[in-house]
């Protein structure tokens, strides 16, 4: 037994897990006030496909040496279509719309792989194919959150870029990226590195803004702020001088 890709890739599932688990707080939220606010779904649902990807890809007569990759990747899954149902239920209209439409297209997506590496395909052969869909969407998974990285820059602040979900993308991805490195594996390595670069560019993010308030009110662009903006009490206007002179 390779020890330190042992190691590494129990640690790759520990951090894993909790960055599944990270967004409870945020769906608590969600939950709570039965609107999905200014949070996008998009990341939810790239990371289920990731995860049926890459728990696919981990099984034995796919990829050898890489069960860790299944375990925790399966447990995700059912954990990201949670998360799905939930933001489809309580999303407004054009938002839940397009959520289930990228619902569909991810199951259509994993059905496809499956389906072509079964019955097309053996051997090394099935591992590359199934590798590289896994690479490719686990780096879109890492990559969802600009949109959210935008935001925090447009506004200067960290409202809808929870802290322990940018530090759990950094956790999973360096670990991930380490498990890769030891078992030769690019396939894991790539993308998690790019998740690892991601991940800590949203920490710098949360530093740098965490204790900084919103843009002024007059200087806002984003939904939330003009909504805030609409609900400012208008200021009171100067009364007429009661003294003018009769006709």
């Amino acid at each position: 037994m390779n020890v330190p890709h042992f190691v590494f890739g129990i640690f790759g599932n520990a951090s894993a897990l909790f960055l599944f688990l990270a967004p409870v707080i945020t769906f608590k939220r969600i939950i709570t006030n039965r609107s999905t606010e200014e949070f996008s779904g998009f990341p939810y649902v790239m990371t289920l496909l990731n995860c049926l990807l890459s728990a696919w890809y981990g099984l034995p007569f796919v990829s050898p040496d890489n069960i860790l990759v299944s375990t925790v990747n399966g447990t995700g899954a059912a954990i990201e279509i949670v998360y799905v149902l939930i933001f489809i239920t309580l999303a407004p209209k054009k938002e839940k719309a397009k959520i289930f439409c990228l619902f569909t297209f991810v199951l259509l997506v994993f059905s496809v792989v499956i389906f072509v590496s079964l019955c097309a395909l053996h051997g090394n052969s099935r591992k590359l194919f199934c590798g590289f869909a896994a690479a490719i969407f686990s780096a879109i998974m890492y990559g969802s959150p600009l949109s959210i990285m935008r935001l925090v820059i447009k506004t200067k602040s960290v409202e809808f870029m929870p802290f322990f979900l940018s530090l759990f993308v950094f956790l999973c991805g360096t670990s991930w990226f380490i498990f890769g490195l030891i078992g030769h594996d690019p396939f894991v390595a790539v993308p998690n590195g790019i998740g690892s670069i991601l991940g800590t560019m949203q920490l710098i993010l949360y530093f740098i803004y965490r204790d900084k308030k919103c843009v002024p009110r007059k200087q806002a662009t984003t939904k939330e702020e003009s909504m805030e903006t609409g609900h400012a009490k208008p200021h009171k206007e100067k009364q007429s001088n009661a003294n003018g002179a009769q006709a």
